[in-house]
């Protein structure tokens, strides 16, 4: 029997509002959640009621967001600029502000109606990787995943499960996978010593884990979002990790290697993730939707682990943690 992909994709939409196309899609078993993008946005209460009209359609529906700090914030209008995930690190007091940050980040994207935002970055920065650079906390593993670990107490805190991107390390592959195909060509052993080590320590504080699409050769042929070795045996196996596998943008070119759009979300789901990603890109997203009937995949109940479980109040600015937070912040001179 052929089991749809219900709650197993997720798409995004081109504007700040639902047109008519985009209530059919959303109203698809198949589409388990929507990304919103910096297209999306124009001010925190038109993201609020466009939450809310998304939930009027599927109250079910995981909504996501990249807000990581940095160059990397899709919420900019009426929010705080977070900084870069680097320049916590270079601060003498990197843990207390990194736990800060985490907590403000999540406040701000539960307050207007979404549940997650995929963060924090765990990959290694090697001064090679022009798309990680400073979104890295640090070239050190054991120093990225304790300043990681802080900014997913804050997030906790919030409200909000944690992602950690982009297993198993995206910093030493020089090419942009959403442009390239990038490889890494470095032994296992390598990567286990270095750029697993964050993943490994924080296997169980991070609810999702978002594989990269790098191919390391001297594992598995395939990029690591779509090889079993990697999701299967180490990421589940030797980590034992249990949460969520978000595919990373499956319309980005480091997808492309294993085909057409219908090709990349069934390597990705067959491989292990729980949800596939296909952003920018709607007749893909059409294209996947129509191929979700030959699919054999069971719905993955860890999604629902992913909602938000934080206060969706607009006064939260008022709140002593969110002033001591800021403050913080502000007189690291992180913030403005």
């Amino acid at each position: 029997m052929t089991t749809a992909l219900q709650g197993s994709l997720m798409v995004d939409i081109a504007g700040t509002w639902l047109t008519a196309e985009d209530r059919q899609l959303l109203r698809q078993p198949q589409v388990g959640g929507l990304i919103i993008f910096a297209r999306n946005i124009e001010s925190p209460r038109q993201v609020r009621e466009l939450s809310a009209s998304i939930r009027a359609i599927r109250p079910d529906l995981l909504l996501a967001v990249d807000q990581e700090g940095g160059r990397v914030q899709r919420l900019r209008q009426g929010f705080v600029r977070l900084p870069a995930m680097r320049a916590i690190a270079d601060n003498p007091n990197a843990e207390y502000l990194a736990e800060q940050c985490g907590w403000l980040m999540a406040t701000e994207v539960l307050a207007v109606g979404l549940d997650l935002s995929f963060a924090p970055v765990l990959d290694l920065d090697y001064q090679r990787s022009a798309v990680v650079g400073s979104r890295s906390f640090e070239g050190d593993p054991e120093r990225a995943a304790l300043l990681a670990g802080a900014f997913i107490r804050g997030m906790q805190a919030a409200g909000m499960a944690a992602t950690g991107k982009h297993f198993p390390g995206h910093g030493w592959a020089e090419a942009d996978s959403h442009v390239a195909i990038p490889v890494d060509e470095r032994s296992l052993e390598t990567i286990r010593a270095h750029d697993l080590v964050p993943f490994a320590r924080l296997s169980q504080q991070l609810a999702a884990v978002m594989p990269a699409h790098v191919i390391y050769p001297q594992v598995d042929a395939q990029p690591a979002g779509f090889s079993r070795r990697w999701l299967q045996e180490i990421l589940r196996g030797e980590l034992q990790f249990d949460g969520v596998i978000f595919s990373d943008d499956l319309s980005m070119a480091g997808a492309h290697v294993v085909g057409d759009a219908a090709s990349r979300i069934e390597a990705a789901l067959s491989a292990g993730c729980d949800m596939g990603l296909v952003c920018n890109d709607r007749a893909a997203a059409e294209l996947v939707l129509s191929a979700a009937q030959r699919l054999k995949v069971t719905p993955s109940p860890r999604i629902a682990r992913m909602r938000g479980q934080g206060f969706a109040r607009t006064d939260y600015r008022q709140e002593p943690r969110w002033l001591e937070a800021l403050g913080a912040l502000r007189d690291a001179q992180l913030i403005d």
